[in-house]
């Protein structure tokens, strides 16, 4: 495919709409998934939740990336969003907490598949001077849909159903599919499907070239893991009865953010812009444990959502750049893989030292408030050491 100069093509369009949909469809769940998990008895299991999602979408970046680097950009985005329409069925029907858990495992494979294609098609048809801005703009609708969708889905749950709530997940991921089928392949000599694709080896699972975005980005990410598992309980505490208030405002402070952060590390370097939204983070994440109140904790999400608006196209841009283009998947995969281990772990320890404790609440934001201090300090050596 012929890029344009101009990133607003027909097919960059449908790919963010398909990725807004595709967003809200499974982040739609997450504010009423621990209400529904304690009643069907696993309320210590709460942070198992995000935990054992991450684990199967880290586990089938590898496969993702290789599948996007061989059969195509179009059907790996379509089989994640497969996963989601088929989840949203399966939830109402396995009421037990094994079934429960085993679906959040299965469940996983979707953001595990779609994103990585996704990002690789978006840099495929926009000029590489232009990455930043494209896929800032993206993920906005990524983040559109992480904040409409769980708005949308404690909405549903009012008014309706848990049933109801599940079966518009899958509504929302198969609108996602019927966008997607009218995009152009892009990947060139694509290769038809066999097991043999399936098969790794040493070389396929990690890019080293892009190692240094990918610490980064696991560092970064451990504190979404945690708000994931923790807001919407911390959100009630001061007050808020709608659970996804929260990611609202998140959104809608990110909005701009990551238009113009992307365009700005297009023209200035990747690592400055990245380090200045890490510091944002930071304070967020500080000023979540000290200002308790709800004005003090949407405050917070102002400044969270600037920060993350800012790292999140930066390092999807930074690691494009390091990555080869004919392994661009596996690069986009790793920087993946180091995604869903830092919102794995941050939700995975979050969840097991809170044990709905809610005084434990601000000491967990307080400490990845640190973790973040260290990838800051890591990126403002890299970009020193490239100034000299």
């Amino acid at each position: 495919m012929i890029k344009s100069d101009s990133i607003y093509t027909l097919n960059f369009g449908l790919v963010c709409l398909s990725c807004l949909l595709f967003s809200a469809s499974f982040n739609m769940l997450i504010p009423e998934l621990p209400d529904y998990l304690s009643e069907l008895g696993g309320g210590n299991y709460i942070g198992l939740i995000i935990a054992l999602f991450t684990l199967t979408a880290g586990i089938s970046r590898p496969f993702s990336g290789k599948l996007t680097d061989s059969i195509g950009r179009k059907p790996v985005i379509i089989i994640g969003a497969l996963v989601c329409v088929l989840c949203g069925f399966l939830y109402p029907i396995l009421t037990s907490v094994a079934g429960f858990l085993l679906l959040r495992l299965v469940h996983g494979f979707s953001t595990g598949f779609s994103p990585t294609a996704i990002a690789a098609y978006v840099s495929d048809i926009v000029p590489s001077k232009r990455w930043g801005e494209a896929l800032g703009i993206q993920s906005l609708f990524f983040s559109m849909g992480l904040a409409l969708g769980p708005a949308i889905g404690s909405s549903i749950k009012l008014y309706y159903s848990f049933e109801v709530l599940f079966y518009s997940s899958s509504f929302f991921a198969l609108l996602s599919i019927i966008l997607v089928s009218r995009l152009e392949e892009t990947l060139p000599n694509k290769q038809k499907f066999s097991t043999s694709t399936l098969k790794l080896g040493r070389n396929d699972i990690i890019a080293k070239e892009v190692l240094s975005p990918a610490l980064v980005t696991l560092l970064s990410y451990l504190s979404f893991g945690i708000i994931l598992t923790l807001i919407p309980d911390w959100t009630q505490h001061l007050g808020g009865k709608n659970k996804g208030l929260f990611f609202i405002v998140y959104t809608i402070a990110s909005l701009f953010v990551r238009f113009i952060a992307g365009k700005l590390s297009d023209k200035y370097s990747r690592t400055l812009i990245v380090s200045i939204g890490l510091g944002f983070t930071i304070i967020s994440l500080v000023l979540m444990g000290t200002l308790q109140t709800l004005f003090g904790l949407l405050f917070s999400a102002i400044i969270y959502g600037i920060g993350m608006g800012i790292v999140s196209p930066s390092l999807s841009a930074w690691t494009i750049d390091l990555s080869n283009p004919k392994t661009k998947g596996k690069a986009i995969a790793t920087r993946f893989i180091a995604l869903e281990i830092g919102i794995g772990l941050g939700a995975f320890l979050s969840g097991w030292y809170y044990q709905s404790d809610i005084a434990r609440i601000p000491i967990v934001f307080y400490t990845c408030a640190v973790m973040i201090l260290v990838a800051f300090v890591y990126v403002v050596g890299l970009y020193r050491n490239v100034k000299q």
